[in-house]
């Protein structure tokens, strides 16, 4: 053994092991895997159990924005399409499970506004070919003030220099029948 590796060795037993990196994961899809038709227009269009874990010291709060950055056409893409966003969720939680209602959304946890101009999760919906869709959750080092049913550009622009941490998880969906 080094002394370099050591001195990590020694650094990770005194922490209780190495840093870990925050994840975002789903019981529903895997990493690049077609998210279940159940999560999207064609089904019940209800928003996909999320799991989290790995929260960086000093978080106060975190963001969830889901989005799809192949809209309208994979082939041509000219847009980036919100599906959902989530500001101040509280780091203690640990995920959101399957269907979440806007009342069941842990204390504290702002409804942004999606590209359908309301809040609440809208499920993928492609015109055109297999889309992306990008769940990205960010831990952020204070809360978000003033926000009530912000756009993702609002909730990005109050994260700028706040963001500790982040994790994503990406799913593709296209329309049965394309």
């Amino acid at each position: 053994m080094t002394p370099g590796n050591t001195f990590f060795l020694l650094i990770a037993l005194l922490t209780g092991g190495p840093a870990m990196a925050m994840e975002l994961s789903s019981t529903a899809f895997g990493p690049g895997a077609a998210i279940p038709r159940r999560y999207t227009c064609e089904g019940n269009d209800v928003s996909p159990p999320l799991r989290w874990q790995g929260m960086p010291a000093g978080a106060k709060s975190l963001v969830l924005i889901v989005d799809d950055p192949d809209a309208p056409d994979p082939r041509a893409p000219r847009m980036t399409w919100v599906h959902w966003v989530l500001a101040n969720l509280p780091v203690d939680a640990a995920g959101l499970p399957e269907g979440i209602a806007p009342a069941a959304l842990p204390k504290g946890t702002v409804e942004g506004l999606n590209d359908w101009k309301r809040t609440g999760y809208g499920g993928p919906c492609p015109p055109i070919g297999r889309h992306r869709y990008f769940h990205r959750l960010y831990a952020l080092d204070v809360m978000l003030d003033g926000l009530k049913h912000p756009t993702r550009a609002q909730v990005e622009a109050a994260m700028q220099g706040h963001v500790l941490a982040r994790a994503e998880l990406v799913g593709t969906y296209e329309k049965a029948g394309h």
